[in-house]
């Protein structure tokens, strides 16, 4: 997505270059590592969640460079001594920098769990580091976002969902993501309308109450709008009295058919939605209008859209704004980018890496991660069953175990006798991207179709299935390893 006309490569916390900086004052600048994007605990305590991003990722990381501009500020920034923060040297080394990492990724629309790797990158640190900032970002918002349109989706039980969230977004560059990221979730449209310019999402839109207040009477405006858009009309009739609105509608309506044109429908925007659109549909259905669609919208997300639908609602289209495009109750994916490893300078052996912490969620998985995901398949479709992380960089044992990722007393064999596949796919090798990337209306089937290969309890809202991840067990033995060689080594150093 082409959004911006100038230099990103500063999207970054100042300390991935303060780190930069050292690495390279320490020689260390070209030491191989692997870091790992990855959350720990799924969006909305929801049983899944949709990855997302990866396009606008790539797209930065092709465009990865600094230019003079970012070099000019950089050296104008400075310590607590007033001096140069930055070396001249440095500075120049960065003018030269050229991205020549591997990044693997899960592609766009994979239904991923907490602590799952969805992008890996490899390659010298400096490169690795400087990418954190933009990299969480990008994929983190996006896939917040995916998720929340995959449920409010899933909710309206293939009923269309129009995201209406623009206004709403934290800027603009917010609003863009959030419309593709809703559309790679499920959204048929968006009232987006540089979205639908920039990434060819569908627009759609009604008008709003200000048009029927400019003038003296509803049936009026209703009028007006038919006379200039008699192809596009959707009604919205609750400025005063809902039902009274839908019955200037209708007379509207008529006078459409009379030149060759169709009504569209209504849209409802305030009160009791459940009760408003059965007396709304009864009023359309009695006046022949039994095709115009009912349209809603009103703060709406997937638990409000499940009850109505519970209500016997009659609502056709769902409009959604506010709490898809913002995450709702949940501002943000708390998604983190971790080195697992470091490859060691004489030998080339990766030397595995793990970061430890008072809190059990907050310790990190070592090693050159990759997802091996575990399916049946037959006349009745796809099943996932199971998914194990492990260890790319060393070999796999013939009857190899796992370690559940949430209760390490819990151990079970990898399935056998099923299929499978690694969901790490390659991006980048040596800096040059080697994949061409699947259209948004392809990524939009992906999400649809992996989401019907999980059984009906992961996607349950209230208390959802926890689908099985666990952690190979020789990677889990690596970790515990880890872990108690460093607690040693604290103990001895107090």
């Amino acid at each position: 997505m082409q959004l911006y006309g100038t230099s990103l490569s500063l999207l970054t916390d100042l300390y991935q270059l303060t780190m930069a900086y050292a690495y390279w004052k320490s020689g260390l600048a070209e030491r191989e590592a692997v870091f790992h994007l990855h959350f720990r605990k799924a969006p909305f305590n929801s049983g899944f969640t949709v990855a997302c991003g990866l396009a606008d990722a790539v797209a930065y990381i092709e465009q990865f460079r600094f230019v003079e501009s970012d070099l000019e500020y950089l050296a104008t920034l400075t310590g607590n001594d007033d001096k140069p923060l930055f070396e001249p040297a440095f500075l120049d080394y960065l003018k030269t920098l050229e991205f020549n990492c591997d990044v693997d990724a899960v592609p766009e629309g994979t239904p991923v769990f907490p602590y799952e790797p969805i992008l890996r990158v490899t390659g010298p640190i400096v490169q690795c580091q400087i990418l954190e900032t933009a990299l969480l970002n990008i994929i983190n918002f996006q896939t917040l976002i995916a998720t929340k349109a995959a449920r409010i989706c899933l909710a309206a039980q293939g009923e269309p969902v129009l995201e209406f969230g623009a206004r709403r977004a934290q800027g603009f560059d917010g609003a863009l993501s959030a419309s593709r990221a809703a559309f790679i979730g499920g959204c048929t449209a968006t009232s987006n309308v540089l979205a639908g310019k920039l990434l060819g999402i569908p627009v759609k839109g009604t008008h709003a109450h200000s048009w029927v207040m400019t003038f003296d009477e509803e049936l009026e405006a209703f009028e007006r709008y038919a006379d200039t858009l008699p192809n596009n009309c959707v009604f919205l009739v609750d400025t005063y009295d809902t039902l009274q609105g839908v019955r200037h509608a209708i007379e509207v309506g008529k006078r459409l058919r009379t030149i060759g044109h169709e009504m569209v429908g209504v849209r409802l925007d305030s009160g009791d939605l459940a009760a408003l659109s059965i007396d709304a549909r009864i009023l359309l259905d009695e006046a022949g209008f039994t095709g115009a669609k009912i349209f809603a919208s009103n703060d709406l997300d997937e638990t409000i859209i499940e009850s109505l639908k519970t209500q016997g609602a009659k609502i056709t289209v769902w409009g959604v704004g506010t709490r898809l495009v913002t995450g709702g109750d949940q501002c943000a994916l708390g998604g983190v980018y971790k080195l697992s490893a470091i490859r060691h300078s004489e030998s080339g052996a990766w030397q595995p890496r793990v970061k430890i912490s008072e809190q059990i969620v907050k310790i990190s998985n070592p090693g050159v991660q990759q997802i091996r995901r575990f399916y049946t398949k037959n006349e009745k479709g796809r099943r996932n069953i199971a998914d194990i992380i492990f260890d790319e960089s060393s070999p796999l044992p013939h009857d190899w175990q796992a370690v559940d990722q949430l209760n390490q007393l819990k151990r079970w064999p990898a399935p056998t006798d099923t299929l499978s596949e690694d969901l790490l796919m390659p991006i980048f090798r040596g800096g040059r991207r080697t994949v061409n990337l699947p259209t948004l209306s392809e990524i939009q089937l992906n999400t649809a179709r992996q989401l019907e290969f999980f059984q009906r309890g992961v996607k349950r809202f209230v208390n959802p299935h926890f689908y099985p991840v666990g952690v190979e067990e020789n990677l889990h033995k690596t970790k515990a390893n880890l872990i108690d060689s460093a607690r040693q080594k604290l103990t001895r150093e107090t």
